[in-house]
């Protein structure tokens, strides 16, 4: 999409924001039932619970408990974030409590991920990070510089939410013969095929369905349970926090976390988009859409899509910049002959964080080209180690091979050179931790090197 036409989408979609709610009546024609709401996401609210919960138990190295919330479906798990604290009270606190039955690992992407050794499926990844997790220390791996928590959850948020809601929802079952306006999406419910396809859209971008009354910052500390903002989260003040539709998970955390830190509106740009959606098709009165009407709302899909992964590009740019740091202060203490173990283990958080949203760009189904393989390049199969060594290829028996890959200080390069692609590739606004001021001289640098910083 060009630069131009992009703009005018983010400008539109903040410019049009209200104070509506994501909740819409029926207009099932027939519906005889006593709802009267349409709006229906309740499965891919517990997705995220899954995917909270998943998070807290990769640094227990428990694989059973960890494939209970990535591939299991039994009843009675326990939601293990979030969870009630003081001043901020959950109302659920199992996963059946909002959808039975439900798993992260099938709805995962099942194509190709070539940043990562071996080009396993998403699925596939998922599963062997798992059991790498579980041979590791609480989640850390030092020798390959993994951090399974980061790289597990990162890349599970692309692979499940992100690449289900905009390869799927907002892209093939917007057709005309796909869950049609004019028809139940199945026998008993109160909503249409067209309605349900774009909640369950919105419901994996994982916003509150009030999201546009609130701020990015409040939305952030919804987010994190901060008790002063309770009250924010608590929407129809019944004082608990549902869920289904006052909490924020995901894309719409990091949205609203980079809005908070700049002046971008990825957030309420996302928002807007999905509430002027499912306001196109609520005001079809369960009629068949017409042509005219579903490009409108392909429209507000291709404004979701791209914003959204503007939004997974800008968490890999500023965890680029993130690394960056990292391998400077590691420099620093090394010179005064310091201990580098607490720095060496945030350098590995950050680079789990920048791979895990680097290989979510994969996880969309979407031809990245000569962008996608840059930056597999750029990042590699592993941070620089100490030893200048660098993962080069899985070894099939759950371990690593290791190559050099020249001196661990030059990998400060390539973090910059990331940065710019990302920049450049996608149109990126917010460029938190930004790292490329002093571009032309890192790539004179680059250029006139005996050996390049690259991983080709």
């Amino acid at each position: 999409m060009k630069k131009t036409l992009l703009a005018l989408l983010i400008t539109a979609g903040a410019t049009q924001a209200n104070a509506m709610s994501y909740e819409f009546d029926v207009t099932l024609k027939g519906y005889d039932g006593s709802a009267t709401s349409s709006v229906a996401y309740s499965g891919q609210i517990a997705r995220h619970a899954l995917h909270n919960s998943l998070k807290k138990v990769v640094s227990q190295g428990d694989q059973a408990k960890m494939l209970n919330y990535l591939s299991g479906k039994e009843e009675g798990r326990v939601i293990l974030d979030p969870t009630s604290k003081e001043g901020f009270v959950i109302k659920q606190s199992q996963v059946d409590e909002l959808s039975k039955g439900k798993d992260l690992l099938s709805s995962a992407y099942d194509g190709v991920i070539t940043g990562w050794p071996g080009n396993p499926t998403a699925q596939e990844l998922l599963q062997q990070l798992g059991e790498l997790a579980a041979n590791s220390k609480q989640g850390y791996d030092p020798v390959n510089g993994y951090d399974y928590t980061q790289l597990i959850s990162k890349f599970a948020m692309g692979a499940v939410f992100y690449n289900k809601a905009v390869n799927h929802y907002l892209e093939e079952k917007l057709e005309a013969d796909q869950h049609p306006n004019n028809e139940a999406y199945k026998e008993g419910v109160p909503y249409t095929g067209k309605e349900h396809v774009w909640d369950e859209a919105f419901g994996y971008f994982g916003a509150p369905a009030h999201g546009l009354e609130l701020t990015p910052n409040e939305v952030v500390q919804i987010t994190k349970q901060n008790p002063e903002y309770f009250a924010k989260a608590d929407a129809n003040g019944d004082g608990v926090v549902d869920l289904k539709s006052e909490m924020a998970f995901a894309h719409a955390y990091y949205a609203a976390s980079i809005d908070a830190s700049s002046d971008t509106t990825y957030f309420h740009t996302i928002m807007q988009a999905f509430v002027d959606g499912r306001q196109l098709i609520s005001k079809a009165n369960g009629e068949r859409l017409t042509d005219e009407q579903r490009g409108e709302l392909k429209g507000y899909a291709a404004t979701i899509a791209t914003a959204w992964q503007q939004v997974i590009a800008e968490a890999a740019f500023k965890y680029a910049g993130s690394v960056y740091a990292d391998l400077e202060k590691i420099a620093i203490i090394e010179e005064a002959q310091g201990d580098v173990s607490k720095a060496f283990r945030d350098y590995v958080k950050h680079w789990g964080e920048l791979k895990g949203f680097a290989l979510s760009l994969e996880a969309a189904g979407r031809d990245l080209g000569k962008a996608q393989a840059s930056l597999d390049r750029l990042i590699g199969f592993s941070p620089v180690l100490f030893g200048d060594m660098q993962v080069a290829a899985y070894d099939g028996k759950g371990g690593f091979v290791q190559t050099n890959a020249g001196i661990m200080q030059e990998y400060k390069l390539n973090m910059i050179k990331v940065q710019n692609l990302l920049a450049q590739h996608f149109d990126l606004k917010a460029k938190l931790k930004d790292k490329t001021g002093g571009m032309s001289a890192v790539l004179e640098q680059i250029n006139t090197a005996g050996k390049s910083a690259e991983n080709d």
